[in-house]
């Protein structure tokens, strides 16, 4: 078993408070894993707690299929808990997207949803409801509204490095090296042959992650949606907008394409919490850019699977990568841009990643090699151009250890920064 801790001890921490507990992520990264399997062991074997006492619906399973109907689950639920009240009960409920919509006859031909029959469960005393979803337009988009404030969200994301490594252990590189190519899907870790982890991601994202955009949201132009997602894998950390997208897959298909359908399917997208979006922030400003953005993969695995492995371009995934450790540790991740006026214009450079704690804030560079003048220069300018007092990373691949350089900003190398030997803050 692949321990999450991570993910487990927010769970635990926020046992008994009195809000249903959202577990979000991308399919197959570990959610029902860590519910059904980590966690019930945590509840039986270190709690103490009867099995009997947990109730455990899986909404993808057929035997559980009767249960999408909101009403169905309630009463289910309730004829368990009502006539025991002197016993605490848990509720797991796996994939809870797969509900339906549900006109109630008997109650004026009103529309019940999953999230009123939760707030109605969530309302008795002697039930700790949990449930894990994989789309934010059904789920976690809806937590402020539709559970009126009472929920916490625990986001899962595929393994980072450091959950990697604690299980494959050996040579950190060369983990290291084998991770930026396939990924921290935990299945992967089970397979030893190469073939089938190709096999596996590609099959993966074709077989389910497309297709359950295509069906949640009635996709007419599957093949428009395909040539954003090649688009997206292709440019990660690149800035863009939809209007570039569109007319790049205008000039490849010859045809036109409206910016509205590319915006509407990134929000599909990112929606399915395949890949994140980072705006941009105006560092000195105080403010957002509506465009263009960067976009992340959620598991760099994917990405690569997506282009059939043609396309390795080390700095751009050691980006990826950072940014998924940063917003895995819960913090708020932009995109920083500042503006060079030394040569009597307006120039706008870049800084990777505003990384913003509560009221604590640093800025990190991601350079997957400084080799050069230039390239110094380059790297260190941006950060220089915010003139105050907030840390200073540089993340790199090429040297050995940490260090301060003469400006006072901060270099380490990205395994230390991975396996948790850096302090940021």
């Amino acid at each position: 078993m692949i321990k999450r801790d991570f993910y487990l001890n927010r769970i635990i921490h926020n046992m008994w408070n009195g809000e249903v507990k959202v577990i979000t992520g991308i399919r197959r990264c570990g959610k029902s894993t860590l519910l059904f399997d980590l966690f019930f062991e945590y509840l039986t074997k270190t709690r103490g707690v009867d099995e009997n006492l947990i109730i455990r619906l899986e909404l993808d399973q057929r035997k559980h299929y009767k249960y999408r109907n909101p009403i169905t689950l309630c009463e289910y639920v309730e004829s368990i808990v009502l006539p025991n009240q002197e016993k605490q009960y848990f509720l797991f409920i796996d994939e809870v997207q797969f509900t339906k919509k549900i006109v109630d006859e008997e109650n004026g031909g009103i529309e019940v949803t999953i999230y009123d029959m939760l707030n109605e469960l969530k309302a008795y005393k002697n039930l700790d409801v949990y449930v894990t979803g994989s789309n934010s337009h059904a789920l976690s988009g809806d937590i402020a509204t539709e559970f009126r404030g009472r929920a916490t969200q625990i986001h899962v994301y595929p393994l980072s490095f450091d959950e990697y490594y604690a299980y494959v252990g050996g040579d950190e590189r060369k983990a290291l090296d084998r991770y930026m190519l396939y990924g921290g899907m935990p299945r992967v870790l089970l397979m030893d042959d190469d073939r089938d982890i190709k096999e596996y991601l590609i099959s993966l994202y074709k077989e389910m992650y497309v297709k359950d955009i295509v069906e949640r949201h009635r996709i007419e132009r599957e093949d428009i949606l395909n040539d954003i997602l090649d688009f997206l894998s292709s440019q990660i950390s690149s800035l863009t907008n939809p209007t570039n997208i569109a007319n790049a897959i205008a000039n490849t298909r010859k045809e036109k394409i409206n910016p509205a359908l590319v915006s509407n399917y990134i929000i599909y997208i990112v929606d399915s919490f395949l890949v994140n979006v980072a705006k941009r922030f105006d560092v000195k400003g105080k403010t957002y850019f509506n465009y263009p953005n960067k976009y992340y993969y959620t598991d760099i695995g994917l990405r690569n699977a997506r282009l059939n492995y043609r396309q390795f371009d080390a700095g751009h995934i050691m980006e990826n990568i950072v940014y998924n450790e940063l917003v895995k540790r819960g913090y708020s991740v932009d995109v920083g841009v500042v503006y060079d006026r030394s040569t009597g214009s307006n120039i706008q450079r870049e800084i990777d990643f505003v990384v913003n704690d509560g009221d604590r804030k640093l800025y990190i560079q991601s350079a997957f090699r400084i080799d050069t003048e230039e390239k110094t220069s380059s790297e260190l300018a941006s950060l220089k151009l915010t003139k105050d007092f907030f840390k200073k990373i540089i993340v790199r691949m090429d040297i050995p250890h940490h260090f301060y350089d003469e400006n006072g900003i901060y270099h380490c190398n990205l395994i230390d920064l991975l396996l948790n030997r850096v302090e940021l803050f």
